[in-house]
């Protein structure tokens, strides 16, 4: 069993009460966790003050308390350690109580607004299929190898991230791939881990309800980098004009890719169809040559490209790599198809900022053969970034042919306020086509009994999801599953 002075290892401590040669069972930020011989870290949290219940967590046993400032009332037999930042601590306390498993391991983060979960998925299958043992981390779940573990958060808290690597390594994984969120940055839940390389896929605005400004931001983001030690690599993507600014101050090896400009990885797109992506690829490291993909689109030409990249800095050869690569399919609720019997293709998408909305449904206009009618059902979170509402209606009546405004996830807020933000944003010249059905599934049903065959349904927002929170109220919902409900309702008619 770890000591208190095993796991403060590494953590700047500014004043100790106690001793610290306590044997430790657990850590915990949530006093409801906590039991007899624990340690408790009071972290300020977006919500609740932990130094609020350090009282209820030595009632309920622990033996530790780690804070920002030691209270007067203090409980005899009680050690107490202050700390500059107790976030940060317990990223470096969880890490050293699970024996660092992310330095047994090579951890590959990837960091962005859009493209993280996917370029995680594709590398996590491509490892698979080069013969590794790997892990998964993301937002639609976690994975050991092909077990699958639930997934709350687009980057776990500290201890369970610690918990998940440790029992990666503890199965024979080999390699890590996880998506590392703004909010986990900023919040320190990487505290303490050991990266072997950090991707960035893009930036546009996006959690401003969170981070306040687009400088904060991203500055969170860069932050991944400016972390990043020595012998590990950063590759970013140098098509996105703020991807030279993320690597300013990082001390890691700098490689880049595009499929504009000249960069150590290059792609170009030879074909792009509902079936697949036909790129040209080349680096440093291979001879320039066509390969094709199951996954559409030039934003999934930069998620393969990044893929690649990454995987031929870990040292993988990239002729097989690109033999492996070619097989992936694309993560669950990004730009996936469903087809009805009467020939029409509905596309469900994560897209929920203005940038993702715009890069598919620009994709859908690039593949149409134009005699079909592109049809948008699309709504906004409740208790986020309201700036985006009217943002994606616009682009939604811009290019589709016709337009369904309805619910996402409202969470605390009147759905109809959402929409009504939303259609501030419709220009005058697009009002006809736009229309608002609040409930969910009756403006997919609505979509999907106005499409004739050949015609294309776009649903964003909600992707993977497979609830609708309503009220404080998670209710079953998946896009996917309400589609092929509706299309068969539509063929027994």
């Amino acid at each position: 069993m770890k000591t208190l002075k095993d796991i403060l290892y590494g953590v700047s401590l500014k004043a100790v009460e106690g001793s610290t040669d306590l044997s430790v069972s657990a850590v915990h930020f949530d006093s409801r966790r906590v039991e007899e011989g624990s340690v408790f870290v009071a972290v300020s949290g977006t919500q609740v003050d932990g130094h609020q219940y350090i009282q209820v967590a030595v009632e309920k046993g622990a033996t530790s308390v780690i804070c920002e400032q030691i209270s007067e009332e203090k409980q005899v037999g009680v050690t107490y350690v202050e700390v500059a930042n107790s976030a940060q601590a317990l990223g470096q306390m969880a890490s050293n109580f699970y024996d660092n498993p992310s330095a047994k391991l090579k951890l590959i983060a990837v960091t962005g607004t859009n493209g993280k979960t996917t370029v995680v998925t594709l590398l996590h299958q491509l490892f698979m299929r080069l013969g590794y043992h790997t892990g998964l981390l993301s937002t639609v779940n976690n994975k050991i190898n092909d077990a699958v573990i639930p997934s709350t958060h687009t980057t776990p808290d500290a201890v369970q991230l610690n918990a998940l690597l440790a029992n990666m390594v503890k199965q024979g994984c080999t390699h890590a791939f996880m998506e590392a969120s703004s909010h986990a940055i900023v919040q320190h839940r990487m505290a303490g881990l050991k990266v072997a390389g950090a991707i960035f896929t893009n930036i546009s605005h996006d959690h401003l309800d969170y981070h306040k400004t687009f400088e904060e931001y991203i500055k969170a983001k860069k932050k991944l980098f400016d972390d990043l030690p020595k012998l590990s690599f950063a590759l970013v993507n140098t098509d996105d004009k703020r991807g030279k600014i993320m690597v300013q101050n990082t001390a890691a090896q700098v490689k880049t890719f595009s499929l504009k400009g000249v960069s150590d990885f290059k792609a170009k797109v030879l074909t792009n169809s509902l079936q697949g992506l036909e790129l040209e690829i080349s680096g440093d490291t291979i001879a320039s040559q066509s390969v094709w993909f199951p996954l559409i689109g030039d934003f999934n030409a930069y998620n393969l490209l990044a893929t690649f990249g990454a995987a031929v800095l870990l040292n993988e050869e990239a002729e097989e790599v690109l033999t492996q690569l070619s097989g992936v399919q694309p993560a669950r609720g990004r730009f996936e198809q469903v087809h009805s019997p009467d020939g029409v293709t509905a596309i469900v998408d994560y897209a929920h900022t203005p940038d993702a909305l715009e890069n598919v449904l620009r994709t859908i206009q690039n593949v149409r053969t134009k005699n079909e009618t592109v049809i948008c059902v699309v709504g906004c979170g409740g208790d986020r970034d309201k700036a985006k509402r009217p943002k994606m209606a616009a682009i939604s009546a811009e290019l589709s042919d016709k337009v369904i405004l309805t619910s996402d996830n409202p969470r605390s807020e009147d759905p109809e306020e959402i929409i009504k933000d939303m259609q501030a944003g419709v220009p005058a010249s697009h009002y006809k086509k736009v229309i608002a059905i609040t409930n969910r599934k009756e403006a997919i049903k609505a979509a999907s009994m106005m499409a004739k065959e050949g015609d294309i349904i776009l649903v964003a927002g909600k992707g993977h999801e497979t609830y609708q929170e309503i009220k404080g109220v998670k209710h079953n919902f998946d896009d996917k599953q309400v589609l092929n409900e509706i299309f068969h309702q539509l063929r027994q008619r």
